[in-house]
């Protein structure tokens, strides 16, 4: 018999999926525009307003938070934006250079190393996962992987 939490996973898994799928997609779309627009910045700005526009329709349909739920005793937490943002640029900026995959999989290269610091030391709140060898090897491999995988310049 499986626990909620366990058949819980799968969809959630199937939404990372997607997600992932999207990554390199923004990355392609992003790139063209800042391309279109010759300016990184601009088709960063650009993306940002129309998410912002479609991210306020959807808070409106499900729900504003809370005025108590605006503090700001962990600014930290707040920084996501600034990461949103240096992604969108660099990947606008990069990407026309040494193309969507290459960039892309540097980005994931980034991604494995951070999501292993992160769930190790249990960094901003996240559940604990220690690194041992067997996740380390597997780190590796994936690593590996995305090397073997990007088309050299």
């Amino acid at each position: 018999m499986t626990s909620p939490a366990q058949s819980a996973f799968l969809p959630l898994a199937v939404m990372m999926f997607a997600t992932g799928i999207g990554i390199p997609i923004f990355a392609a779309f992003n790139s063209a525009l800042g391309t279109q627009l010759g300016s990184p910045f601009a088709s960063t700005a650009v993306t940002f307003a129309f998410g912002l526009v479609l991210a306020l329709a959807l808070v409106a349909l499900t729900g504003f938070p809370a005025r108590e739920a605006w503090h700001m005793h962990t600014p930290h937490i707040w920084f996501g934006a600034v990461f949103m943002l240096f992604y969108g640029t660099a990947i606008a900026f990069v990407a026309p250079k040494i193309g969507v995959g290459n960039a892309v999989f540097f980005v994931l290269l980034g991604q494995l190393v951070a999501a292993a610091v992160i769930d190790h030391f249990a960094l901003f709140g996240a559940m604990q996962a220690n690194l041992n060898a067997k996740r380390a090897l597997g780190i590796a491999v994936m690593a590996l992987g995305v090397y073997l995988a990007r088309k050299p310049v």
